[in-house]
């Protein structure tokens, strides 16, 4: 979200998380000089019309407002109108193009929620899964919505002190039924992104066995943690100091991913979102 300080103007940049139960949105702000309770910030649209005016009511210990819209609209309506694509700052310095509302999209988006994009999922396109299907190489589908903690780095000085976000997330009873039938068949379950994994593990028993499974979930994966329910995975290279890293660590463990971090630095892969991939086996 982009738009101007009603009271003097300055510029202003918004992050949209979420709406709260009160149906206020939860937003991350950006300005120059202290934001405070009751300004307004205007936010423009297409055209004059399209303006959305948004009151900053208070501002929570996570650093995200309580901001309540002009226009009692669907929220979903009112971001299409109003709302860019959020590219991470090293991608054109965030500044969208038209073409990144397809582009930092996967194929499989259904259900708004992520404030990113789960970018392992960038790769694929039908064609791909019409060829892994004629492989005899079966997919199924779960939800996860990528949350703000997931690019936050660790800053605690111990990984037990870190507070790990909650995700909300959803396992099928026909997926974990189709996933759990490729394992008793002698297949592999291959997760694509780190996404995944966070659903499958929450989802997984002792034993390995996957279940319908609908909550939010604040795993924290990192060595050494024990994988139950993936056996390989697709992940993009990710950000030093992250949860990401930590849990693509514990997967393929510290030796080999220092090693092939190392190497994809030496051959120019791209990192991050519109970067390269990885298969971990």
């Amino acid at each position: 979200l982009v738009g101007r300080r009603t009271a003097t103007g300055g510029r202003w940049e918004g992050l949209f998380l979420e709406v709260d139960a009160s149906g206020c949105w939860r937003v991350l702000s950006k300005t120059r000089g202290k934001l405070q309770p009751g300004e307004t910030v205007t936010i423009e649209g297409e055209s004059p019309k399209d303006a959305l005016v948004l009151t900053m009511l208070v501002k929570h210990n996570d650093g995200a407002w309580a901001a309540r819209p002009s226009s009692d609209a669907d929220w979903r309506v009112l971001l299409e109108s109003v709302g860019r694509v959020p590219l991470p700052p090293y991608i054109r310095g965030g500044e969208m193009t038209p073409a990144d509302r397809e582009t930092y999209q996967t194929m499989f988006a259904d259900e708004p929620g992520a404030v990113a994009a789960p970018t392992a999922g960038l790769h694929f396109t039908p064609e791909l899964l019409a060829r892994l299907a004629a492989a005899k190489i079966s997919a199924q589908s779960l939800t996860l919505h990528v949350g703000l903690g997931t690019f936050r780095p660790v800053t605690a000085a111990t990984l037990a002190d870190h507070p790990m976000h909650r995700e909300w997330c959803r396992l099928s009873a026909e997926a974990a039924a189709g996933l759990n039938a490729v394992r008793d068949a002698g297949g592999r379950i291959v997760a694509v992104g780190t996404t995944s994994v966070r659903v499958l593990e929450s989802a997984a028993d002792a034993q390995g066995r996957l279940h319908a499974w609908q909550d939010t979930t604040n795993l924290f994966i990192r060595p050494p943690y024990k994988f139950r329910a993936a056996d390989a995975l697709v992940t993009n290279f990710h950000l030093p100091k992250s949860t990401l890293l930590m849990l693509v660590y514990a997967f393929g463990g510290p030796d080999l991913m220092r090693r092939a971090y190392a190497e994809a630095i030496e051959q120019r892969y791209r990192f991050y979102s519109y970067g390269d991939a990885m298969l971990i086996v």
